[in-house]
């Protein structure tokens, strides 16, 4: 689906699991390995840059977050 703009609205270390809201309001889930830097944890109210794939349940998913606005591979 593209490149989004967005922030980390819910995130829960222990399992991993977090939304990101982009900036047009829709949310989107994402697991921890979907980090870009491999740090597995961002903080609630991080910046980021993604993108959106169909996830294993048939659901959009949020994948390749990148802290700040930078844009993901091939931009």
């Amino acid at each position: 689906m593209g490149d989004h703009l967005g922030r980390v609205a819910e995130f829960d270390d222990p399992r991993g699991l977090g939304v990101v809201r982009s900036d047009s309001g829709a949310e989107y889930p994402f697991h921890c390995t979907a980090i870009a830097d491999g740090s597995r944890t961002i903080a609630v109210d991080t910046a980021v840059g993604f993108r959106v794939v169909a996830g294993r349940r048939g659901r959009w998913e949020a994948t390749d977050l990148r802290v700040g606005s930078e844009p993901g591979p091939g931009e």
